[in-house]
């Protein structure tokens, strides 16, 4: 079954070669997993900060993937307001 998936920010250096910005096509197995498309391409578990299937949610690894289907992962962010941060956001400026 074939998957296109789009890897963002720094995750774009796992992408096969050939890939065309962000987002390549796969040739997986049926069954294959968002796991498996990790371990594919070598992106590390703890990289995959944010995962989506079809623009939806997915907390799971280990979610089935059905073809035609797209794949798109990000890794962990910077920046952001933390629970000890109490400024609004018209106090940086």
């Amino acid at each position: 079954m074939q998957v296109k998936v789009k890897l963002f920010a720094s995750l774009r250096k796992y992408l096969p070669e050939g890939a065309a910005g962000s987002q390549a096509t796969l040739e997986l197995p049926e069954g294959a997993t968002v796991r498996d498309v990790l371990k594919q391409l070598q992106v590390p578990e703890e990289m995959a900060r944010i995962v989506m299937i079809d623009g939806e949610h997915c907390p799971q690894l280990d979610q089935p993937l059905s073809e035609g289907q797209t794949l798109s992962i990000f890794p962990p962010m910077a920046g952001g307001q933390g629970e000890e941060d109490t400024r609004s956001a018209r106090d940086c400026c």
